[in-house]
């Protein structure tokens, strides 16, 4: 069986050197390479055209997820493993975003990390399971915040009918017809019709189905008529 071949991105030495001696004594890894900083990781990583990349986010030179993302582009086979001291959900977002394949804490490099690489050379991705909630977390919390605003623009174009629109609506939303909208409101079928068309019209609803549901999301069925 052919040994991952692993390539080593940090600016401590002592670090690189204890990562090498852990990989190397496994029979499936080899380090091929290493580099201290952001730019000659480029060239060097080009070379070695490793199996897997162990990328700290911390480099002098360039930026951790700078070099990721040229590193996805210099050499697209390797797979990228950031491997790094901040326990941070938006560095996770943001390197799983530029293409990283998993995200370790240096904390937990050991059996972990030898787990770790063997995942994502196969063609996985691994995230911690602390990390997998917090993206969840994130997840939900923007889709919470994305309805809200949801529900404030459509309360700022509700504001905007008349009191007899609203009165309209409502009754619409309810099931009323329009003879029987009419006969509550002392008005004609023609005029009832007219009220409805501006209400779709300032709501931006097509349909009946679709006033429903935006009365139901505002609350307006539960308010008296």
């Amino acid at each position: 069986m052919n040994a991952i071949r692993v390539f080593i991105v940090d600016d401590h030495s002592v670090l690189r050197a204890g990562l090498k001696a852990l990989l190397e004594a496994e029979p499936d890894m080899r380090v091929v390479g290493e580099a201290e900083d952001g730019p000659s990781c480029l060239s060097l990583v080009l070379a070695a055209q490793p199996d897997v990349i162990l990328l700290d986010i911390n480099l002098p030179g360039m930026n951790g997820l700078e070099a990721l993302k040229r590193l996805r582009s210099t050499v697209p086979e390797s797979k990228v493993l950031i491997l790094t001291m901040h326990d941070d959900a938006d560095y996770l977002r943001r390197a799983l975003k530029e293409g990283s394949a998993g995200y370790v804490l240096k904390q937990a490099a050991g059996d972990e990390l030898i787990m770790d690489i063997r995942t994502v050379s196969s063609g996985g991705v691994y995230l911690h399971p602390q990390h997998t909630q917090i993206l969840l977390e994130q997840s939900l919390e923007r889709k919470t915040h994305a309805a809200a605003k949801q529900v404030s623009e459509k309360e700022a174009r509700y504001r905007t009918l008349s009191k007899r629109e609203v009165q309209v609506f409502r009754l619409v939303a309810l099931g009323y017809r329009n003879h029987e909208i009419a006969e509550q409101l002392f008005l004609s079928v023609k005029t009832v019709e007219t009220y409805k068309a501006r209400v779709r019209q300032k709501l931006g609803v097509r349909s009946r189905v679709e006033l429903v549901r935006y009365a139901l999301e505002l609350g307006i069925l539960d308010e008296e008529g």
